[in-house]
């Protein structure tokens, strides 16, 4: 009967820890949120905190931005999140740089034209100085 407990608390403890995100992976997701948040307030001084100068922004249209125009297409309300969802999700951190996939349901205002999009987005993260920044992305209609 011992045995078998202990058999059972070591699977359980095997499958908790293969489940768990690290600190790092953890940190992303952090930083996932975050962007999300900044995205929905298009929050300026919160945008160009979290992207890296070099940022390459893919639209699912084909579009491509850089930080600027990235910033600047959230803060004038010519891309605009009234609400986004993202599911799915999932973080792989390899060295300083991590990919993030999810699906992103959200309703928009982009340039005060009401819509709705459903987006497959896969985003690359780099930790810069200590701090994760949002170095590429691209989304895809699904």
């Amino acid at each position: 009967m011992k045995r078998t407990f202990l058999l059972l608390t070591l699977l359980l403890t095997l499958t908790i820890a293969a489940n768990a995100q690290t600190k790092a992976e953890t940190e992303v997701a952090a930083a996932v949120d975050k962007l999300k948040k900044a995205m929905v307030d298009a929050n300026k001084k919160a945008l160009e905190a979290i992207a890296a100068k070099d940022l390459s922004y893919g639209h699912s249209s084909g579009n491509i931005e850089d930080k600027a125009s990235f910033v600047s297409s959230l803060t004038s309300g010519k891309s605009d999140f009234v609400t986004m969802d993202l599911t799915d999700q999932t973080v792989k951190v390899v060295g300083n740089t991590a990919i993030v996939r999810h699906k992103l349901s959200a309703e928009t205002n982009d340039s005060g034209k009401p819509g709705t999009v459903k987006l497959g987005v896969m985003l690359v993260w780099q930790k810069q100085q200590g701090q994760w920044k949002l170095l590429a992305r691209q989304a895809y209609k699904i």
